[in-house]
């Protein structure tokens, strides 16, 4: 009952960290202007790197994976499993849908891999590796994106059991429904490399 108690907490705290837009604050802090106004109009690491700035994007991505991880690892060691479950599963809601930015955020691959790999973390690693394998064989960003949100939640079942596998699937649902748009550009032979400057 005292981890229940927690669970409110952990998912309230999940998606205010969550929601910290990285991406729209480092390019900013850099005085590169608006990342929204940059590209895909994306506030992650990888339309932040279309500004050129390699070093922005990687840190973009370290931060947005990073909160995924710490809203798991906070929750797990206040109120256990299921609350760490929670609390990065709305990490991940938070960088998609920020308060701060009315609602409109990133996709939160990079939120949704630094969750994975705190909640369980030969998962999170199977899904970092399949990530960069696909975009190593294809360039494409949301390619290896959506391979690796599709395969984690059999990663989860077979590595972490029914819990994970659960939260992993309903993170893959939400990536791939974030990622329509650029599902329609690979069926039309349309979308960007990773590394290629858009608009």
């Amino acid at each position: 009952m005292a981890e229940m108690g927690w669970l409110a907490p952990a998912v309230i705290g999940g998606y205010l960290l969550g929601s910290i837009p990285f991406g729209l604050v480092l390019t900013r802090l850099a005085g590169l202007g608006d990342i929204r106004a940059i590209g895909s109009g994306n506030i992650g690491a990888t339309n932040v790197l279309r500004t050129g700035h390699k070093g922005l994007a990687l840190a973009t991505l370290l931060l947005d994976g990073g909160k995924g991880a710490i809203a798991a690892l906070l929750a797990l060691a206040l109120a256990g499993r299921d609350a760490a479950l929670a609390a990065g599963f709305a990490a991940v809601l938070g960088h998609n849908f920020p308060v701060w930015l009315r609602f409109k955020g990133g996709k939160g691959v990079a939120t949704t891999l630094g969750t994975l790999i705190a909640a369980a973390w030969p998962v999170g690693l199977a899904a970092c590796a399949t990530w960069l394998a696909v975009a190593a064989l294809f360039r494409i960003s949301s390619l290896a994106a959506l391979v690796a949100l599709v395969l984690s939640p059999a990663y989860a079942w077979v590595l972490a059991g029914r819990e994970t596998a659960l939260m992993a699937a309903g993170l893959a649902v939400l990536g791939v429904i974030r990622h329509q748009a650029n599902i329609r550009r690979l069926l039309k032979g349309q979308e960007p490399r990773i590394g290629k400057k858009k608009g």
